[in-house]
């Protein structure tokens, strides 16, 4: 490797984590002001946009350590935004489901959400964005690699 590409990989880590960190502060600023974290809003999201998932799988699914779930779903339940729910055919399993408080709360936060992510894009044109995704995702397959 020669050292110009090694600088040049460096300001590329470089830029990609100032603009990681801006971009989820500003996302966060916007979740935390309709009174969640960022982890509880990930999780409802996920039960709102996908149904009732195992606790088991929900930390996988939004990248948080399994010992975090059980925290986070005890605060979303005492805010009466989901409830466990034991599965029927396996005793060792139980679901976290979104109440209906929980769906009207997410019906009515998550196009703010969106538009606010959306806004955050808008200086990239859509064929930037497509370019954008494709190296990102490239980058990221190879990253899971080693």
């Amino acid at each position: 490797m020669s050292e110009e590409s090694i600088q040049t990989s460096l300001k590329l880590f470089i830029v990609l984590s100032r603009a990681h960190r801006a971009i989820t502060e500003r996302v966060n600023r916007t979740i935390q002001k309709n009174g969640l974290n960022p982890t509880e809003f990930a999780v409802l999201e996920l039960l709102y946009h996908k149904g009732d998932q195992p606790l088991q799988q929900i930390g996988g699914k939004i990248l948080l350590a399994s010992g975090s779930i059980t925290y986070v779903v005890d605060k979303l339940e005492k805010k009466e935004l989901l409830r466990r729910v034991a599965c029927p055919n396996d005793r060792r399993v139980t679901f976290a489901q979104i109440t209906e408080e929980g769906k009207a709360f997410m019906k009515d936060i998550f196009p703010e959400h969106s538009e606010s992510i959306d806004e955050l894009m808008s200086v990239l044109s859509e064929e930037e964005k497509a370019t954008a995704i494709d190296l990102l995702k490239k980058l990221g397959l190879s990253a899971g690699k080693f």
